[in-house]
Order: C-alpha cells, then sequence, then structure tokens
C-alpha cells in the first residue's frame, strides 16, 4: 500500500474549500464543542462530508442530503438547532470528532470495530456492500480481490476501504493500492475519465453516481452488507442513546423511511445506453433550451430542473419530436391540450416548453394545498401523465383500501390497481395503464436528480 498526499492542485482546492467553510461556519473546525452539550445549549454541531450522498447544497444554495434530513428530523424532535461543519473527506470529518470539534458525525460512515474503539457508535442509517467500480471498457475486468494484485487501485485515505484492502493484502502479497486524500466521488470521476483504473466505493454512492458517469462499472462486491450510521465523540453516551432511541422510534423510523424513498427508492436498474445519451444531451442538447425552462419556472413556478426533466422523459429534447398517437414537440402536447393552453406552435421550444410548464402547474394547483411536498409534486406529474380523472379514481380507490391518498408512496402502490378487473369497473373514468404513471413519474426524478446539476 503507497500513501500519497494531495498534489498541489487538489491541495490548494482542498485549502481553499476548508477556508470557505470556516468562513461560512465563523468557527475554527477543531474547536471543542463538548462542553456545550445540545441538551443544555439547544445547538447541535454536527460534521458531515460534502456528497450525494451525504450533504450537499442545491441549486437554491439549500442544504439537502440523506444525511442531512435525518439529522435534521432528529434536530426537529428535540427542539435543537443544528450547526454544520462540512469536509470534504471521511478522515477529515473523523478528525474533526476525535478532536471534540462536533458532538456527531453523520458523513457516510461505515460502523467498524477499529471506529467503535476511537468513538461512540450511534444509529445505523443505511446498508451497504463496498464494491470495486472500473471503468466500463477496463479489459480484463477484475472478478475476484486475487485479480486486483494487477490494477492500479485508488481508495480514499483512512477509509473502510483502506482498512478492507490492508486485510486483504495480508492474504493476498502482490496486492497494492494507492491511498489518496480525495473523496469517494472524486476518485469515481477519476475512474470515469479513465485517470486510475479502479476505486473502491460503497454502493449506495456508486448507484447515485453511476448515473451521471455512466462508464463506472461493477466489477464485483468487495465485502457483505455493512452498516452505514453515525459517530459521537467517547463519552458521548447518553447522546448517542437518545439518537438511538430517536431513530427507532416510529417518528425515526418515518425519517428513514422518506430519506430512502426521496433519494434511493426511484433509482431503478442502471441503464447504461440511456444514462449515456442523456449526459451527452445535457452537453449538446440542454443549452440550446435551458434558458425557455428558466423562463417557465419564472412564470409558473415549477423548478426548471424538473421542467427539463420532464421535457427529456416526453422526447429527449427534441422540438420535432411526433408520436404515432399525434402528441408533438418538446413537451409532446396534444393538439387539443395546446389549444387549451394557447400554444400555437407545438414545435416552437419556447412555446412548448411554457405550455408544459402552465399544464403541470395547473395539475399541481388542483391538488389539495395541504398534500406536503414532494408528495404534491410528484402527484402533478402523475395527473400530467395518465390525466387528471385517473388520479382522481386512484386517490379515491386509496382512501377505500386504507391508503394514504396524499402519499406518493401509497399512491404508487395503488395506481397500477386502475388496470385491475378487481377494480377498474367501478371507477368513474374506467381502466387506465396505471403502471404507467409510476414509471413515468420515477423516470422524471431520476432524471432531474441528473439535470439538476446544469441548472
Amino acid at each position: 500500500m503507497q500513501q500519497y498526499p494531495l498534489d498541489s492542485l487538489f491541495r490548494g482546492i482542498a485549502c481553499l474549500y476548508l477556508l470557505l467553510v470556516l468562513a461560512a461556519c465563523g468557527d475554527d473546525l477543531y474547536r471543542s464543542v463538548l462542553d456545550q452539550p445540545p441538551q443544555e445549549t439547544g445547538v447541535l454541531t454536527v460534521v458531515t462530508r460534502s456528497g450525494s450522498t451525504t450533504y450537499y447544497l442545491d441549486r437554491h444554495e439549500t442544504g439537502t442530503g440523506p444525511e442531512y434530513d435525518l439529522v435534521m428530523a432528529l434536530a426537529a424532535s428535540k427542539g435543537w438547532e443544528v450547526h454544520w461543519k462540512v469536509v470534504p473527506t471521511t478522515a477529515e470529518a473523523l478528525k474533526v470528532l476525535e478532536a471534540g470539534g462536533a458532538h456527531l458525525a453523520a458523513a457516510g460512515l461505515t460502523h467498524m470495530d477499529s471506529r467503535d474503539e476511537l468513538f461512540e457508535r450511534g444509529p445505523e442509517v443505511k446498508e451497504i456492500t463496498q464494491q470495486v467500480v472500473c471503468h466500463r471498457r477496463m479489459n480484463p475486468m477484475p472478478g475476484r480481490p486475487q485479480d486486483l494484485e494487477k490494477v492500479d487501485l485508488w481508495v480514499t485515505a483512512d477509509s473502510s476501504y483502506a482498512e478492507k484492502l490492508q486485510k486483504l493484502s495480508q492474504k493476498y502479497q502482490d496486492l497494492d493500492y494507492n491511498s489518496v486524500e480525495i473523496s469517494t466521488e472524486r476518485l469515481l470521476g477519476m475512474v470515469a475519465q479513465q485517470d486510475i483504473e479502479c476505486t473502491v466505493a460503497d454502493s449506495n454512492i456508486v448507484q447515485i453516481n453511476q448515473r451521471f458517469m455512466p462508464y463506472l462499472y461493477v466489477a464485483f462486491d468487495l465485502t457483505q452488507t455493512q452498516g452505514l450510521g453515525w459517530y459521537l465523540p467517547k463519552g458521548y453516551e447518553d447522546l448517542a442513546m437518545k439518537a438511538a432511541s430517536w431513530m427507532n422510534s416510529p417518528e425515526g423510523q418515518n425519517a428513514l423511511h422518506e430519506m430512502q424513498v426521496e433519494y434511493y427508492a426511484h433509482i431503478k436498474d442502471f441503464d447504461f445506453v440511456d444514462l449515456r445519451a442523456l449526459n451527452r444531451r445535457i452537453q449538446d442538447r440542454l443549452p440550446r433550451y435551458k434558458e425557455y425552462f428558466l423562463l417557465a419556472e419564472q412564470e409558473t413556478g415549477m423548478p426548471a430542473d424538473l421542467l427539463a426533466a420532464l421535457a427529456y422523459q416526453e422526447s429527449h429534447w427534441d422540438p420535432e419530436a411526433v408520436s404515432r398517437t399525434g402528441v408533438r414537440g418538446i413537451m409532446m402536447l396534444t393538439k387539443r391540450t395546446a389549444m387549451y393552453l394557447g400554444v400555437e406552435d407545438r414545435l416552437d421550444p419556447a412555446q412548448s416548453i411554457l405550455g408544459g410548464a402552465r399544464y403541470l402547474e395547473e395539475r399541481y394547483r388542483l391538488l389539495p394545498e395541504d398534500i406536503p411536498d414532494p408528495d404534491r409534486l410528484y402527484l402533478a406529474l402523475a395527473s400530467y401523465n395518465v390525466g387528471r380523472g385517473h388520479l382522481l379514481d386512484a386517490r379515491r380507490l386509496a382512501r377505500n383500501l386504507g391508503k394514504d391518498s396524499d402519499s406518493w408512496d401509497d399512491m404508487q402502490q395503488v395506481l397500477p390497481l386502475l388496470s385491475d378487473e378487481r377494480y377498474y369497473p367501478s371507477l368513474r373514468y374506467g381502466y387506465a395503464r396505471g403502471f404507467e404513471p409510476v414509471h413515468f413519474v420515477s423516470r422524471v426524478r431520476n432524471y432531474r436528480d441528473i439535470i439538476a446539476r446544469a441548472f
């Protein structure tokens, strides 16, 4: 195993990043907060890692991410404010925690015996496997640990991956790897660009990033299932127990479920061809229409990245698209709908995008205002696809079946029943291919995650 420091470029970027964090927080990352427990001050200081599976800022510069949502839900249940310290790597997050600079580390940390010796183990938030990830065109592709002896393999320093490889190197004497102070997401990018051959990453990180980097290929699982979870400083048993108790409560389990639904459930089996095409079109097609999506957002309030995802699902951003049923344009509007929306030329992308945005906004507005987002938005998308009448039928059916008609999680179970002969004969609007809006919403959400980076 070779230990590499950051080169001068990465070191400069890292230092700039940390300076920005310090300026934003107004605190030294390592200044101890352990004499100010949240039970007394009402402020929970959390260190996290910037990444798609932990914490990041959306295009409105609002905090989001799986770990962010869970921590905020915990804090809300206790009436605490949250003070965030954001660092680029797992190693840095653990250093902050060890120095007493945070009450809690929520940074995509694998629960391991070696970490349990240094910190108090918090509750588990997700199960993952460590995966060896290489470029799709690599030949030969490694298929087992001993094949890594011939691979240019890089992993994040002081990570669970480095620990696993260190143990394997005792069995396979020629297994060598580079341990570097670079984030897992950055290493995946280096694999995608063929700067390095392979890396190791948690399956949830691969699952999300593979959509942005379709040339990433999972060669094999390096481990069995492992738990990701929180860690706290030694001596913070009481807070660890409080966090675990909350996570195991109905409220905590609901927060876990919502996190899974929001960030992972809509990601289906990896489609290399589709996602490769999407990423190419983000570069060569989206710039032509981006302004129209932003203008439509200003007029209707419907997010521009969502409208772009909807348009991609409908036409792959082809303003001259025509289906066999007669729908046309970048938003694939029917002639009747276009007339209703005041769209004179369905093949004019500016008119079509604004018309589609108006139609989606109307679907959204006609739903009860007390339905919380994002459920209301997903229901509006389903209505856009299957029609308002069929959505109303599905909502009535959901209530009859004891389901929550305001919950997209429940509604995506009920909508397919619109094609079930046990139910549709008694519905006002009759038969519908109810699986289609479920598939439609899932694909739009998946596309939006990828397209959002362009806005």
